[in-house]
């Protein structure tokens, strides 16, 4: 991991972009201590519990508000928090496949015809195949930071990215999921796999996802503690309540 910048917030946070390979991230840390600080061996600071905050493929750059927003509350919460580009994101290479996969789903829903699970697997499949042991990898470099500890959390983003993230990220002890059904049948499969404690949420009115289907993977989630929690409005709309709602729940389950 190789630090590229550092800032401090207007309130008090660290907020500094590194790059893992050819993978830029950002990690977003409490003022005091810096995260660069060794303490003394008698004196062995508390390590922040870390969440990893997922996103949409849209870049890192077009969601940065989003995220530092979401970031600065983690922290003042009292976690570490940290993100990663997805692979065809931002300034990463795009994937052709991927785009045309893109390209039909798009001409599929503008039809009012069925998206297929060819389609499907075809935009999802390689982005998990490749974006879950990148996080994996970031989880390692993070984990080795003085400040920054166990347990862990994933919130957001790609729900086929969660999943899988899930059922192979034993370091991964709880997650929240936005809740969406452009999911692989083989991502489907995996649900029944998760064992971790889960907080779904869901707007019940999303125009860009199929709500049954939603619903039949929230059912498929092999957790014994799981909690839907289903907003009216569409993708845009989670009220402020659904970020409340997240943070107690991790606040439970990571302290």
């Amino acid at each position: 991991m190789h630090f590229t910048s550092e800032k401090r917030l207007d309130d008090g946070v660290i907020e500094r972009e590194f790059t893992l390979g050819e993978v830029p991230g950002i990690l977003w840390t409490p003022a005091v201590p810096p995260v660069s600080a060794v303490p003394p061996a008698s004196e062995p600071s508390a390590a922040a519990p870390l969440l990893l905050l997922g996103h949409p493929p849209l870049g890192l750059d077009k969601m940065y508000p989003r995220l530092a927003a979401r970031a600065r509350q983690a922290v003042a919460d009292g976690f570490a928090a940290a993100t990663i580009e997805l692979p065809g994101s931002g300034t990463r290479p795009r994937s052709a496949v991927t785009d045309r996969a893109r390209a039909d789903l798009r001409r599929a829903m503008a039809a009012g015809e069925t998206v297929t699970d060819d389609i499907v697997d075809r935009l999802v499949l390689p982005l998990v195949e490749q974006a879950v042991p990148e996080w994996r990898a970031a989880l390692d470099a993070l984990l080795s930071l003085p400040g920054i500890g166990g347990p862990v959390g994933y919130s957001g983003g790609v729900i086929s990215v969660g999943v899988r993230l899930a059922v192979v990220e034993p370091r991964v002890s709880a997650a929240v999921l936005f809740a969406g059904s452009l999911v692989p049948r083989a991502v489907f499969e995996e649900a029944r796999q998760v064992t971790i404690p889960l907080h779904v949420l869901l707007q019940w009115d999303d125009e860009g996802n199929d709500r049954q289907a939603a619903l039949d993977l929230f059912d498929a989630f092999g957790s014994e503690e799981k909690s839907l929690h289903a907003n009216m409005g569409g993708h845009a709309g989670v009220p402020e309540s659904a970020g409340e709602g997240a943070a107690r729940f991790f606040a439970r389950h990571l302290r």
